[in-house]
């Protein structure tokens, strides 16, 4: 396999555009929504043997809302990742260990996510549900990334991100349970927003978990598009609780007080990613922002809660499978990840009580870092995405755990906290991977965080794939 950028970018109906574009298109009449799912459908077929971002496909009958037709984004394609229910197709959540069957009915937010128009052609891959922070797995092929497919494209929205940056759809829904929107976002040249618990709609699997630490969202390649999402979510569901986000449309005049995190509690950046830090670091310094350095209040202590509840998620998962999921539900099929974390819970099981009232404590803790701060600014990912198999499911677990956390070691914070956070793609490797870096703020500061991402983006315009 040739080891160069993979993209499926050509002179059809989709062209360049964003989402943004293309649904303006559609309204004035100059393509219609037909025309532009067929050119997804012909770009996927493209990059699919390369790249294998696709778990379930519904090319002949995309599907759409009543309520999205004429929304903001109305007739942009688009994919459901495969572990939020779409009526119709299976939701197998990357998982060998039972037979998926057609949902019968959408998850709330899927009708959320379609309510904005976007037309759905089918659904992505990701990790056994979403533990890992690569889509790769214990028998079938991984998910590549498109500028360096013999490397992780991120995880667990790997296939979303995939098919975004390699241009087959410009939108893509991504989740995000401890990075996974941020993750493959940094590691394919996204954005990637981790909004605040509770601006969509809830999560079918976060919401029952004691703490809730997954969102939805999307992955795009323009900071426009993220925010002509939520916005256009926000019309179908508005959190009385938060302030109201609104259509987000370009740079804020506010001069900010940045706090400059280079460096996890239990990891070192690698000299790369350092360095994209410190130039968006300059760059904000050049706009007018204050940068300064912050320490975190979390450390080794909350990594390790948060592995234990991590274990948790995979020893819930291992009980309740073939009530929840489907009576085929089989443990022994369990990739080594999750068996490993499941049996790590196990032996540990005593710490729960503690280790949640520990996790549930760090959101005041997070609250108060913007209390001196308005934005913190950090890595996405303590280094660049990793070859393929450096976190396969079936590296030896204890090694596998290690590399984990000296890989994600900045944004499970947001996820336990609830706070917000968004990737940007800063930067490149020596190698031509993109990093990304990280911004953080507080409770309902989604606006901020898109405001400063529009003055980064017009600063300097993100690395195309293409170019």
């Amino acid at each position: 396999m040739a080891d160069e950028r993979t993209h499926a970018f050509t002179n059809d109906a989709l062209g360049e555009h964003d989402a943004v574009a293309l649904a303006a298109l559609v309204r004035d009449g100059e393509v219609n929504p037909r025309e532009l799912v067929a050119a997804a459908v012909a770009r996927a077929a493209r990059i699919d043997d390369t790249l294998l971002p696709v778990a379930h496909a519904s090319y002949d009958r995309p599907q759409i809302s009543r309520e999205g037709i004429g929304g903001p984004l109305w007739g942009v394609p688009t994919y459901l990742k495969d572990n939020v229910d779409l009526r119709g197709l299976p939701t197998a959540m990357g998982s060998d260990a039972y037979r998926a069957r057609p949902a019968r009915r959408n998850a709330r937010f899927t009708d959320q996510f379609l309510a904005t128009g976007l037309a759905v052609l089918g659904k992505t891959r990701l990790p056994e549900f979403g533990l890992n922070a690569s889509t790769e797995f214990a028998t079938a092929q991984p998910v590549r990334n498109p500028w360096k497919p013999s490397h992780s494209p991120g995880a667990s929205s790997g296939g979303a991100a995939a098919l975004v940056a390699s241009g087959v759809v410009p939108i893509a829904h991504a989740n995000d349970g401890g990075g996974s929107i941020r993750i493959p976002a940094a590691c394919c040249g996204l954005i990637g927003l981790k909004p605040t618990r509770g601006r969509l709609v809830t999560n079918a699997q976060g919401g029952k978990l004691p703490i809730d630490i997954v969102t939805d969202g999307v992955l795009t390649r323009s900071v426009r598009d993220t925010a002509a999402f939520f916005a256009a979510a926000e019309r179908h569901h508005r959190n009385p609780d938060l302030p109201p986000l609104g259509l987000v449309e370009g740079p804020g005049e506010r001069k900010l007080r940045i706090g400059l995190v280079v460096d996890s509690p239990i990891a070192k950046t690698d000299e790369q990613t350092r360095r994209v830090v410190e130039e968006t670091a300059a760059r904000l310094e050049a706009l007018g922002h204050r940068v300064e350095p912050a320490t975190l209040p979390f450390g080794e202590d909350f990594s390790r809660d948060f592995v234990s509840y991590w274990g948790y998620i995979a020893w819930v998962i291992a009980l309740t499978g073939k009530f929840l999921l489907d009576p085929s539900f089989r443990t022994r099929d369990l990739d080594g990840l999750t068996t490993g974390l499941r049996r790590r819970y196990r032996s540990e099981f005593r710490r729960t009580p503690g280790m949640l009232r520990r996790l549930r404590q760090a959101e005041a803790a997070y609250a108060g870092i913007f209390r001196t701060h308005d934005v913190i600014l950090s890595p996405v990912l303590a280094h660049v995405a990793p070859p393929i198999g450096h976190l396969s499911p079936n590296v030896a677990f204890d090694e596998l755990i290690e590399r984990l956390l000296r890989y994600v070691a900045f944004t499970p914070v947001n996820n336990v906290t609830g706070g917000p956070g968004i990737a940007l793609p800063a930067g490149a490797a020596a190698n031509d991977l993109p990093i990304g870096v990280h911004l953080s703020a507080a409770h309902g500061q989604e606006r901020l965080l898109l405001e400063l991402a529009f003055a980064l983006e017009a600063d300097r315009p993100w690395r195309r794939i293409q170019d």
